[in-house]
């Protein structure tokens, strides 16, 4: 079995349950945050939606810079409505799927950077990147997402077995 093929059930649980997450984000509260140096929620949730994207740049190009020399950095707008960020999750994870797919063991094994402003921020092999940068670091944000919900009365949704709002599976 290929490295990709290994990851695809990985993701489609994991991503299951990040949509099922997003969908109960209430409008209400998209300005909600926690702390005044934490995310709005829609920010966060934002963020999570468009590290999908992230994921298949990893795959496709060799490195990324988020502040190139001489052009605009990267920039993340808040979604407009909750169907505007499912839209951009279900299109990003649909992209980054058939992507890693399509990816051999020898693209994922191949060297992948981070720039900031041309320079090196780090160099790894993708799949490493793809799994610390990418799948640990969306899941490590929609942790945080379930505490907002949590903080906004929001049933928190099953995710690893039943939550103390959703006992069905």
């Amino acid at each position: 079995m290929s490295i990709a093929q290994s990851l695809l059930p990985e993701l489609d649980q994991e991503m299951a349950g990040t949509r099922k997450t997003l969908e109960r984000i209430p409008a209400d509260k998209f300005e909600f945050r926690p702390h005044e140096k934490s995310f709005t929620m829609i920010s966060l949730a934002t963020h999570i939606a468009n590290m999908l994207n992230w994921g298949t740049v990893t795959i496709k190009q060799d490195s990324f810079d988020y502040a190139p020399p001489g052009a605009e950095p990267y920039q993340e707008l808040p979604a407009a409505s909750v169907e505007d960020l499912l839209a951009k999750f279900d299109k990003g994870l649909a992209e980054f799927r058939e992507a890693l797919a399509g990816a051999s063991d020898e693209t994922l094994l191949a060297n992948w950077s981070l720039l900031g402003g041309g320079n090196t921020i780090f160099t790894m092999p993708r799949i490493a990147c793809l799994r610390g940068m990418i799948f640990n670091h969306l899941i490590h944000h929609r942790a945080q997402l379930t505490v907002y919900l949590r903080m906004c009365d929001v049933p928190v949704p099953a995710l690893y077995g039943p939550s103390a709002d959703d006992t069905g599976m």
